[in-house]
C-alpha cells in the first residue's frame, strides 16, 4: 500500500516575475483528444477517430491585486504571456519530493477581480488559453503540446512527428 504524492507549496512566475507568497491557487490544463464517432459498413458500433487535440485553458489565482498581472491583458501574442508553475509534491512515506514544473505561453483572455469589500478576501482570477504547455517532474519531459508548431510529446515520444513531416515537406 502506498501513500499519494500531495503538493506541499508552490510558486509561480509569470514573464521572469516571481509570485511567492502571492499565487493562491494554480489551475492545469485539461488534456483532452479532439474526437468524432465512426461507424463504417460492416462495424458494429462506433469508434472515436483522433482528430487533434481540444484547446488547453490553464487558471491562475492571485491572493490580492496585481497591477504587473494586469498589464498584460490584451497582448496581441498567442503565447504572449510566459507563466512557470512549481510545486512540490511530496508523500508522507519518507521518500524525497518530487519537482512538478509547468511552463506555458498563453495570453490573458479573462481577468476576473471578483468582489471587494473592506477587511474581506480579495482573489483575482486570470483565465489563460494556451498556445504552449509543457509539464516537467523532476526535470524529465511527461508532455509537450506546441499547438502553433504542431509538437505533441509525450514520455519524449512525439505523436505528430510523421504527419508533421508529410506535411512539411
Amino acid at each position: 500500500m502506498g501513500i499519494p504524492k500531495k503538493l506541499k507549496n508552490m510558486n509561480a512566475h509569470v514573464d521572469g516575475e516571481g509570485y511567492l507568497g502571492k499565487i493562491a491557487e494554480f489551475e492545469e490544463p485539461n488534456l483532452a483528444l479532439a474526437t468524432e464517432d465512426w461507424r463504417g459498413g460492416g462495424m458494429i458500433g462506433p469508434v472515436k477517430i483522433d482528430l487533434g487535440l481540444e484547446g488547453m485553458e490553464a487558471k491562475l489565482k492571485m491572493g490580492g491585486h496585481e497591477a504587473s498581472l494586469i498589464r498584460k491583458f490584451g497582448t496581441t501574442r498567442v503565447d504572449g504571456v510566459r507563466v512557470r508553475l512549481t510545486g512540490a509534491y511530496q508523500a508522507d512515506d519518507g521518500t524525497a519530493a518530487q519537482a512538478v514544473e509547468c511552463y506555458i505561453g498563453a495570453r490573458f483572455s479573462e481577468i476576473s477581480p471578483g468582489t471587494a469589500k473592506p477587511g474581506d478576501d480579495t482573489e483575482h482570477d486570470y483565465t489563460l488559453p494556451l498556445a504552449y504547455y509543457r509539464r516537467e517532474v523532476n526535470g524529465r519531459t511527461e508532455v509537450e503540446i506546441d499547438m502553433v508548431n504542431g509538437v505533441f510529446k509525450v514520455d519524449g515520444f512525439d505523436r505528430y512527428a510523421e504527419i508533421m513531416a508529410i506535411i512539411s515537406s
